[in-house]
């Protein structure tokens, strides 16, 4: 069996994204990871080269910008890194520049492509999220977040990446995909509140027009990470390639899990999944075989 990751990056080092730790989370799983890096300006490709590992292999891209409808660029280079693996791969493991996967799940994924690897049927693997937000010590646990997303897919070239590159589709319907115990951990949401302003208002150029831009221009020096409706405290531990990041942490944020900015039916919502584990309305872009 043969295992190829991919990724995309861009300006990885003026956003501060955890792109080495993503790439070395995954390399102890995969025999090759396709890198696509994008024209960036703060040294990213050599900062990828600096991992050093023979496993990565870079692809040079330039990011059409153009594409401003939903973050579709995202999946353009999505695909772009998709595409580059080997013919001979059998599956093809996806992780984004802010997401990291736990050493102690290594051998587990491996088990789990194996497992299915020769069932045509199964066309993705679903994993768990933790979402960390303001820190390294807070998670999201509202319907804001997404619970599930498939990060293993077939190497199966009719599969595209959708949308802003969250997930997948396969002749533009949902992956049929084996739900797993699979985390991933997903750290988007923490930077330094200065880096992490100017990381969203980065991104707003992949999803909106220049008038758009000039209206909703942000006045705030900072992030104001205040401002959300829920977490909750992380009790778990944090894949080790993170050690050194977390070290360096150097904000503070601190939150009260028991404080909740709820409207009346997000709070009743709320506590019917916390009671069910059913969440009403849920989106979800696969379809869970059983």
């Amino acid at each position: 069996m043969k295992i190829s990751g991919f990724t995309l990056v861009r300006n990885a080092i003026k956003f501060d994204y955890p792109i080495v730790e993503s790439i070395r989370s995954i390399l102890p799983v995969c025999d090759e990871v396709v890198v696509a890096v994008g024209n960036s300006d703060d040294g990213t490709r050599e900062l990828i080269t600096s991992i050093g590992s023979e496993k990565i292999r870079i692809i040079d891209t330039i990011w059409d910008e153009s594409l401003r409808e939903g973050g579709a660029v995202l999946a353009v280079e999505t695909n772009k890194a998709f595409d580059a693996i080997s013919p001979d791969a059998d599956w093809a493991f996806y992780i984004q520049g802010d997401e990291v996967f736990h050493e102690s799940q290594c051998q587990e994924a491996i088990r789990e492509m194996e497992k299915w690897k020769d069932d045509p049927e199964t066309e993705g693997l679903l994993f768990n999220y933790y979402h960390f937000y303001g820190s390294y010590d807070y998670i999201g646990d509202s319907r804001r977040w997404y619970r599930n997303e498939v990060r293993i897919i077939r190497n199966d070239k009719r599969i595209r990446s959708y949308r802003d590159a969250q997930g997948f589709r396969i002749e533009n319907r949902p992956l049929k995909v084996r739900k797993t115990d699979l985390n991933m951990y997903h750290y988007g949401w923490v930077r330094p509140p200065e880096i992490f302003k100017e990381k969203l208002s980065y991104f707003n150029t992949l999803w909106h027009d220049e008038k758009w831009l000039e209206k909703n221009k942000p006045q705030i020096e900072s992030f104001d990470y205040s401002e959300i409706d829920s977490l909750q405290s992380f009790k778990g531990t944090h894949p080790a390639v993170m050690n050194d990041r977390i070290a360096k942490h150097n904000w503070i944020f601190s939150f009260d899990p028991t404080r909740k900015k709820f409207s009346c039916l997000s709070r009743i919502l709320y506590q019917i999944e916390k009671k069910t584990g059913f969440r009403v309305g849920e989106y979800k872009n696969f379809k869970i075989l059983r």
